[in-house]
């Protein structure tokens, strides 16, 4: 495994002679990496993918090993950049980002040679004497493109997948955590090979351009705005995309709860990361007869995690940037009425935990994109009108139901469209290694984690290994063509009909 010296300079800028991008002392920004420094890292890339270094099931092995070890010997050197860009505790870094690429690529080692191996398929009539078989064959040089909401785990993970199915990567962590961008930037070239897997820090305006340099695989989570410039980049190259993206995630209180439990599963998953995480409840519908006592709920709640002022709390983090923080402060002020929080600094770019109530369907905080910690409370007479409120709108990330009654579960879970699904309880199906994560509709497509990001970074090749004993019967096929023939192959195709589905003597 070829190891990086610890330099002053990127080795790319090194060979052309200039010094466009430092390596620096942790804490130091590095500079942005241009498109001719992205094209160049391509070109390494592809070249050791062809070279078959990463075919090699002990080299996938090895890389993911130097990944749980990279997360495990520098944990505290991501909670310091993670404070830095979010004002997130430590807690919340090592349980949603770290701990959860551990598990990741665990998950990996322990499954890659069965992943690795051929699938045998069904044989019939004419495949009999042949072996049939999918191959999962690794896809390339691909290129991950990392959100600001979960700027460990939304780089790493995708990453976990890719090395395990063999492709050679490049990273672009998001521009807004600058100080997490940087660690990433630093870190990686000292535990993994330095030709299969590169970091660039490229900024939003040199996405559409870096994804027309013809990847074959852009796995992209963030925005629907950026989302949709990076999908229209890859089309223009006919490069395959997985999308992640952000949605109004739904969820419906039943009559028939626990209210405390709720509020408190509800509250936690709402406003940890400052509220800025896709996969949280972005708005609760519930009966009009509960609302008050939910709202109650919901602020002994915020009490107990955050205290009486939450901007004290070493709990409770900060918007990524003062635009963000903007955008937010702008929907408060315009949706609702606020009846707990509502509180800003934009000098700390902080926004209290809020809750809002009297909001209409057409209020800005529920139609515009935000990441911020607001919670609409919006009433429906009955469960029907909460399926038929969530099935009126794009198709969401993620919908969430509690409830003690199962009836009401099992039709929120299947007449309704959504990423994904869970039941008295919020987020905890994204951040599991066995089960698939990603949006349907406008809030993305294809689903990573696990197999399933194994599968995404792979080309199922169907492989059909024959040999030339069956000669007596193929030569049916063979021109010149005459009704017997014909007719032999219509009545062997009749039989497989009735038997093991439809086939020809070939």
């Amino acid at each position: 495994m070829n190891r990086l010296r610890k330099n002053t300079a990127c080795r790319s800028c090194q060979r052309n002679g200039r010094i466009t991008c430092r390596r620096t002392r942790q804490g130091d920004l590095c500079l942005k990496t241009g498109p001719g420094e992205c094209a160049e890292m391509l070109k390494r890339a592809r070249a050791a993918f062809l070279s078959g270094r990463t075919a090699n099931e002990c080299f996938r092995l090895a890389q993911l090993d130097a990944v749980m070890r990279l997360v495990f010997e520098h944990e505290c050197d991501f909670v310091d950049a993670l404070r830095r860009d979010l004002h997130k505790p430590r807690f919340e870094t090592v349980v949603s980002e770290l701990i959860l690429v551990k598990n990741e690529a665990l998950y990996a080692i322990n499954n890659l040679r069965k992943w690795m191996e051929p699938q045998s398929v069904e044989r019939n009539l004419s495949t009999a004497l042949d072996d049939c078989m999918v191959v999962s064959e690794p896809l390339g040089t691909v290129l991950i493109i990392g959100s600001w909401t979960n700027p460990v785990q939304l780089c790493l993970v995708p990453l976990i997948g890719a090395i395990a199915a063999g492709n050679c990567v490049v990273i672009n962590p998001s521009e807004h955590c600058a100080h997490t961008a940087e660690l990433l930037h630093r870190l990686l070239p000292s535990y993994l090979d330095n030709e299969c897997y590169h970091v660039v820090l490229a900024g939003t305006n040199d996405l559409s351009e870096m994804v027309e340099l013809k990847f074959d695989h852009v796995f992209f989570s963030g925005t629907r705005e950026e989302g949709t410039k990076v999908s229209l980049a890859a089309a223009r190259c006919l490069t395959p995309v997985t999308l992640v993206l952000s949605g109004k995630n739904p969820c419906y209180v039943d009559q028939m709860c626990d209210i405390n439990t709720t509020a408190r599963r509800i509250a936690w998953a709402r406003f940890h990361n400052g509220g800025q995480s896709p996969a949280s409840p972005d708005y609760v519908l519930c009966h009009a007869d509960m609302k008050e006592r939910l709202l109650q709920a919901l602020r002994c709640a915020l009490l107990i995690f955050y205290g009486s002022d939450p901007r004290e709390s070493r709990s409770y983090g900060r918007l990524v940037n003062a635009e963000n923080f903007s955008r937010v402060r702008d929907l408060l002020w315009r949706s609702g009425k606020v009846v707990m929080g509502g509180q800003v600094n934009e000098a700390e770019k902080y926004v209290a935990p809020t809750l809002l109530s009297d909001v209409s369907e057409t209020d800005p905080v529920m139609h515009q994109e935000y990441f911020g910690p607001i919670l609409p409370v919006l009433t429906v007479e009955s469960v029907d009108e909460a399926i038929t409120f969530i099935n009126k709108r794009d198709k969401p990330l993620c919908v969430y139901a509690y409830s003690s009654n199962s009836k009401v579960i099992s039709r929120l879970m299947n007449e309704t469209s959504s990423g994904s699904f869970c039941s008295n309880d919020s987020v905890l199906q994204s951040l599991m290694p066995c089960l698939p994560f990603g949006g349907v509709g406008q809030s993305g497509m294809g689903s990573f984690h696990g197999r399933y990001s194994f599968d995404i970074f792979s080309h199922k090749k169907s492989c059909l290994l024959r040999g030339t004993r069956i000669e007596c019967l193929t030569y049916l096929r063979y021109p010149p063509y005459d009704d017997r023939n014909l007719s032999l192959m219509t009545w062997a195709s009749s039989l497989t009909q009735k038997s093991q589905g439809w086939c020809q003597i070939l």
